[in-house]
């Protein structure tokens, strides 16, 4: 610990450490893996980035997002520390470049995403490689029953013992008691080596207010233009919400701008960089907005929806006051927020008909040992089931021993010239001269880009793959043409044939359906925690497993707000059984199930949907604001049941 102090000051120029920091770094440096449960902003990345520099080997480090990568790796490189980043971004110059880092033992710290462990090619380099600490951000994500379960990180427990690294550090700002039990049962975390400072933030004023769908802009107003301005953040659900509600605040005088994912990702880092330069910029956001702002004065967050779990709201709300000065948190919760929520949450449970046919396309005739290859977007389109959804039951089949990844790999290359073809074939000998106008001849011209389709092409050649794709980013290397690429797909081979498919498709059937009861008590917790009684701060860390001992005196109930009660007021389902069964019947792909049908009522789009341009349709949505379950119960009446 005395040389991780001398480090502390020397290379990160700080003088102390914060709460927590200490007591992970000594359980790394004696070897032992860690989990850290610390709040946004306090601090969680210099619990590797210090050790990582007293490790002879290297630090991988898992990250979901591509631009917090990039922020940590300019931190780094700027304090003359040897990191860097391999995520899509990447050009192959630099991909080079880093491998080349890595055979030398140069790099220090290397920032990866967890789909990177998808490539067998990538596992089998860091095989090679003395692996000293392995980084998991966002750790929350390997639980199926934390608030942002993604599948990819299931798998990285088995990562970590197949590359034998040393110790492995899970961070995340959200767990409760049961999520940080998984952490540390999946990675073999001692109890003493799970540290967690707390969520308790003093300057934080945290209030509820119930009102109407109809009052919440008034309301919002009301208190922006009562309050002292500076940098806010309104969350809000849907993305069309983002926009009416920026416009309204923006014809009222404030300098807001809406964010989310829907945006041109110019447009977005645009609403971005002039939130983080201003003092008095408002963005109203969805949750794509947030992850890895490092905004120390934001003064208020106001949740215009009701947040999708008590995760996320800790989240957000831990955005605010970051300098320690005091912030305002206040969401106007209208009760039938909770509807929409609930039935959200039933657009990502497949059909059990949609998910049987998916396995028999993936495993049916299949034998042991068998290579195939697979596009989760194609997967989804064709069997009517969310991407995230397909990677999901991917992921299940894989941990379950049925098939395991290999490597991505695209099927279609396109090119610009950036000489003469005739200059760049004359600096080549005859048989190589000979390859590349045979490759360039089979491609289909258009007005700027050549473009071939891969497996295409290397059965006319006549050769392999790899040929084709080293002498075009030979080409671009040398500066005489301009790649892309485009279509992924995904390999795997058969590990072990099922010795009953059927037994298979009812495991996934019941993960999936506890996966969605999961997330339905997600949003009870949250109408627990708005429309409770007694201190909001307090019932807010009991979620996470703290006992405050006392009220905090610095919150709405503490300062004498009444109890939030939230009243639904359902919407009605109104649908002829005659209009019904004809939409199914002209699409029976989209609506073929009661609950295609209820899904599509609700406003939750599928692929299928899309495709069949459905959620323009005027009834798309038009039971939103009534329970999945009734609309679908009253769907299934009306067709005739069996559906």
């Amino acid at each position: 610990m005395a040389a991780a102090e001398a480090l502390l000051q020397a290379r990160f120029g700080f003088a102390s450490f914060r709460p927590g920091q200490a007591a992970v770094i000594a359980q790394l440096l004696a070897g032992r893996s860690a989990l850290a449960v610390f709040p946004t902003g306090s601090g969680k990345s210099l619990c590797y980035q210090l050790p990582a520099l007293l490790f002879d080997g290297l630090t991988v480090v898992v990250s979901p997002l591509i631009a917090l990568m990039k922020d940590q790796v300019d931190f780094l490189q700027a304090r003359g520390i040897a990191a860097a980043r391999l995520d899509s971004s990447v050009s192959r110059e630099v991909f080079d470049e880093i491998q080349s880092a890595l055979r030398e033992r140069r790099l220090k710290l290397l920032y990866v995403a967890p789909e990177r462990f998808a490539n067998e090619r990538f596992l089998a380099h860091l095989k090679t490689l003395t692996i000293d600490l392995l980084v998991i951000d966002e750790a929350h994500c390997i639980s199926e029953w934390g608030h942002n379960f993604r599948p990819d990180y299931l798998k990285l427990a088995r990562y970590a013992r197949e590359l034998h690294v040393g110790r492995v550090l899970t961070l995340t700002a959200t767990a409760t008691p049961a999520v940080a039990q998984d952490i540390c049962r999946a990675f073999a975390i001692a109890p003493e080596a799970h540290v967690h400072t707390g969520f308790y933030r003093p300057n934080l004023f945290l209030r509820v207010t119930a009102c109407t769908p109809s009052e919440r802009l008034r309301l919002l107003l009301e208190r922006l233009k009562s309050r002292p301005s500076g940098p806010t953040i309104v969350y809000v659900t849907l993305q069309k919400t983002a926009e009416t509600v920026a416009a309204a605040l923006a014809a009222a005088g404030f300098a807001a701008a809406a964010y989310h994912a829907g945006m041109e990702a110019e447009a977005r880092e645009a609403v971005q960089n002039r939130f983080m330069a201003a003092d008095n910029a408002i963005v109203v956001a969805t949750i794509a907005f947030g992850m890895g702002i490092d905004k120390a004065n934001i003064r208020a967050v106001f949740h215009y929806n009701l947040p999708k779990s008590v995760e996320n709201y800790a989240q957000e709300i831990g955005r605010a006051g970051r300098d320690g000065a005091p912030s305002h948190c206040e969401i106007l919760a209208a009760a039938d927020d909770l509807t929409v929520l609930e039935n959200f949450t039933y657009g990502d449970t497949p059909t059990p008909e949609a998910l049987r046919d998916l396995l028999e396309e993936l495993l049916a005739g299949r034998a042991a040992g068998e290579a195939f290859d697979i596009s989760a977007y194609e997967l989804s389109a064709r069997h009517d089931i969310r991407q995230l959804v397909v990677s999901t039951a991917l992921t299940y089949l894989e941990l379950d021993g049925l098939i395991a990844a290999t490597a991505p790999f695209y099927t279609t290359y396109q090119w610009k010239f950036r000489r003469p073809a005739a200059e760049i074939l004359a600096r080549f000998d005859a048989e190589r001269r000979a390859f590349l106008e045979k490759l360039f001849a089979l491609a289909k011209v258009g007005r700027v880009w050549h473009s071939v389709v891969l497996a295409e092409v290397v059965a006319a050649l006549g050769g392999e793959r790899d040929r084709v794709v080293k002498a075009l980013v030979f080409l671009e290397e040398k500066g005489d043409l301009e790649l892309q690429v485009a279509g992924v797909r995904q390999g795997y081979r058969v590990v072990r044939v099922p010795d009953d498919l059927t037994a298979v498709w009812q495991e996934l059937r019941r993960r999936f359906a506890a996966r969605e009861s999961s997330d339905i008590a997600r949003v009870a917790a949250v109408a627990a925690l708005v429309g409770g009684e007694g201190c909001l701060v307090r019932r807010l860390l009991a979620y996470f497993g703290e006992d405050h001992g006392r009220d905090c005196g610095h919150c709405g109930p503490c300062a004498g707000d009444a109890p939030a009660r939230l009243v639904r007021v359902s919407g009605e389902f109104s649908g002829a059984g005659e209009e019904l069964r004809a939409l199914r019947a002209a699409h029976p792909r989209a609506l073929g199930s009661a609950r295609q049908m209820a899904r599509w009522l609700c406003g939750i789009s599928s692929p299928a949907l899309a495709a069949a341009k459905l959620t323009r349709h005027p009834r798309f949505g038009s039971a939103g604001e009534t329970p999945f379950a009734s609309v679908m119960e009253a769907v299934d009446a009306a067709l005739g049941g069996g559906t």
